[in-house]
């Protein structure tokens, strides 16, 4: 039988719009088939649009190494490609003695995982840079920034399709079969059916990359993990910040904490909090807010009262439960489960978005480990 296509990549987020692009660049054919109706409207644009250093990770692992790698790359590609950035550097803090030494084991994990810029305040230099700030201590993160993650994912849409791509919208993949001769057989549905043969079957489809993997016939499920969902919701300030640097407190197990962000045109926004839930679900519950206040005005006593407006959530694909600790990406290929040709992306969550295009290099070379 005959190849349609060489590359199908499954999702058109921040991470399958980077990999498009780097196999596109290298001269491979590459379609990439979207289920929703524009590109990036799961994970990708339903985060902090934060560039972060690479602080939380354990040493060695993907996270670690990847958002580290990846900072440094979308720096560089934002500045070629004219992408709305700014470098406005994030202060994780301890809102407490107490939590001191947490804020100490974090700032060496950074400095382990080749963070090398991070700077130790002390409360009263951290209130001459944020003066409406309580904390005890203070970790600067410099190279910390946002990002517009849409004009980002347009740039790698546009890069990919100048090197030849495709990019197809409201054609979601419902299973696929790998065939006697190493190729995939895909089928496709949206508004009208169709189904396609590819040498090399690329899932970053995000939330739902174990569900999609699961319907590969032929793929052992023992390198499929599980599918979790993880939500955060985020509420807005309704009137001007009185910070200028991103504010984190002490993470959790799931997340980061119900931080501080500001977006391009300097709206702040806190979150994400964790719930977990069994569907897929994006609507923030306006009784949160309570709960949003008071874990605010640990580090910002001065907050207004009734200053806080539901804004929007997103959903953390987590591969492993509640009760585990936070998993490591998975990026699994030929090395891994033994199909030619076929890369499945697990757990793509925070630090992702930083992530993308050293993912999508890692994708690569994952690939070419058949």
């Amino acid at each position: 039988m005959s190849i349609d296509i060489e590359c199908i990549v499954i999702g058109a987020g921040v991470v399958g719009l980077a990999i498009a692009r780097e196999l596109a660049c290298s001269g491979t054919e590459v379609l990439v088939l979207e289920a929703e109706e524009a590109i990036g409207m799961g994970t990708s644009s339903r985060n902090s649009e934060v560039i972060h250093a690479g602080l939380y990770y354990p040493e060695g692992s993907l996270k670690a190494r990847l958002c580290v790698e990846g900072k440094k790359q979308l720096y560089t590609y934002c500045d070629a490609r004219h992408i709305p950035y700014k470098r406005l550097g994030k202060l994780l803090v301890a809102t407490s003695d107490s939590q001191i030494p947490y804020l100490e084991k974090i700032a060496a994990q950074g400095k382990a995982n080749g963070v090398e810029d991070l700077q130790w305040l002390t409360a009263e230099q951290t209130r001459t840079l944020e003066p409406e700030l309580d904390c005890a201590a203070a970790v600067l993160s410099p190279s910390t920034g946002i990002i517009d993650s849409h004009a980002y994912m347009l740039a790698l849409q546009g890069d990919a399709e100048n090197a030849g791509a495709q990019v197809i919208l409201r054609t979601p993949m419902l299973h696929a079969n790998i065939d006697a001769d190493g190729a995939f057989t895909c089928h496709f549905g949206g508004d009208e059916a169709m189904t396609l043969r590819c040498r090399t079957l690329i899932n970053a489809s995000g939330l739902h990359a174990p569900t999609l993997a699961r319907n590969i016939g032929g793929l052992d499920p023992a390198h499929i993990p599980g599918e979790y969902y993880c939500k955060g919701s985020y509420f807005t300030l309704n009137r001007r910040a009185p910070f200028s640097h991103l504010i984190y407190p002490m993470p959790n197990s799931a997340g980061l904490g119900v931080h501080l962000t500001l977006d391009m045109g300097g709206q702040a926004k806190f979150g994400p909090d964790t719930e977990w839930i069994e569907d897929e679900n994006y609507l923030v519950n306006p009784d949160h807010a309570a709960a949003f206040d008071q874990a605010i005005r640990s580090w910002w006593p001065g907050l207004p009262d009734n200053a806080l407006e539901p804004g929007y959530a997103g959903i953390r694909p987590k591969i492993v439960p509640a009760s585990s600790a936070a998993g490591d990406f998975v990026i699994s290929g030929p090395g891994n489960h033994g199909v030619p040709g076929l890369v499945n992306l697990f757990g793509i969550e925070s630090p992702g978005l930083t992530a993308a295009l050293a993912i999508a290099t890692a994708t690569a070379q994952a690939l070419a480990s058949r």
